[in-house]
């Protein structure tokens, strides 16, 4: 048994913990389940409290300056209060559920580009330590991946997916940060609309979708007009069912587009929106959304493999501990 993070803060020689995660991807509003292993160390010691930290990479926008933060989506108390002997082995199984919103960080196997991770907070003697973290990999609803197959066999094209954080107006989106979903028109819609941007806002009675036409000033803007919302159920429906309804949602974004949008000085497929220097891949950007008739894969995002991904987790929420606290309450 490997433990991979000794608890630092509470000295040389003690505990130890590994954090084993479910194999298969999550759902939101779905169950995680795993263990917690712990090793006792050269004293006995109480666990207080067990708790895991659902945590998440997003984009803060500000002062004209994009920059990444961790934030706690959701905290789980799954034990505790029980004393861990010297040299002693004790494995705490849990089973906790997602929030209904949690991000989808992986279509057909393929990465999408969003990082989560499940961080292992301990507390013994009254010290808390931040102790294993572990990447969490989240597949999509039924519903979702019917809606990102219809965009798919309606020919348009993934391009990138990343977590914002903030509100959007008028939904009743609960966690404190969006994902959006990037995907460009086929070429024959490429006069009408560059980009489409997609958020889900999941919930127990159905499925909220926020689609945006060629973003400019963002979802917290006073402009409006090519921000819509829809809803639908989790009922399962027929994939041409689901591409009718995919293609009434578009029409109507794509009409209400063109009437209020002013005149843009973009080349066909240009890049204007605000994320495009940060989020522009190379194979990737073409790909289509969803595995069609083909069952083709989603395009890997900026040349990164899922392996890739999780090596970097570690980094990516290192040292980022300011911007995590402010968040967890």
């Amino acid at each position: 048994m490997v433990f991979k993070k000794l608890l630092g803060a509470l000295g040389v020689g003690g505990p130890s913990v590994d954090t084993v995660l479910q194999p298969d991807p999550a759902l939101p509003g779905g169950p995680l389940s795993g263990e917690v292993r712990l090793r006792g160390g050269g004293t006995d010691v109480t666990v207080e409290q067990i708790s895991l930290l659902l945590v998440a990479r997003v984009e803060v926008e500000g002062n004209d300056e994009e920059h990444d933060s961790t934030v706690v989506l959701e905290r789980f108390t799954v034990g505790g209060g029980f004393r861990l002997a010297e040299d002693a082995e004790h494995t705490v199984p849990f089973t906790v559920t997602l929030p209904w919103e949690t991000p989808v960080t992986q279509l057909h196997g393929q990465p999408l580009g969003p990082v989560l991770g499940i961080r292992t907070e301990l507390e013994v003697a009254g010290a808390r330590d931040k102790g294993d973290l572990d990447a969490l990999a989240v597949g999509p609803l039924p519903a979702q991946e019917a809606i990102l197959e219809a965009f798919g066999q309606l020919g348009y094209g993934f391009k990138s997916a990343d977590l914002e954080l903030g509100h959007i107006r008028g939904t009743g989106q609960r966690l404190p940060c969006y994902q959006e979903i990037e995907i460009v028109p086929p070429a024959g819609q490429a006069h009408a609309v560059n980009e489409i941007e997609v958020t889900f806002l999941a919930a127990p009675d159905g499925l909220e979708v926020v689609i945006e036409a060629d973003k400019r000033a963002g979802l917290f803007s006073e402009s409006h007009d090519t921000v819509h919302r829809f809803t639908t159920s989790h009922h399962a429906l027929p994939q041409a069912d689901r591409n009718a309804e995919v293609d009434a949602w578009l029409q109507q974004v794509i009409g209400a587009h063109a009437a209020h949008a002013a005149p843009y000085p973009y080349a066909q497929g240009g890049g204007h929106h605000h994320h495009d220097d940060h989020h522009r891949s190379g194979p990737g950007t073409g790909a289509v959304v969803a595995g069609v008739a083909a069952g083709a894969a989603v395009g890997v995002v900026g040349g990164m493999v899922a392996a890739e991904v999780i090596d970097e987790i570690g980094d990516a929420f290192e040292g980022d501990d300011e911007g995590e606290g402010g968040e967890e309450e």
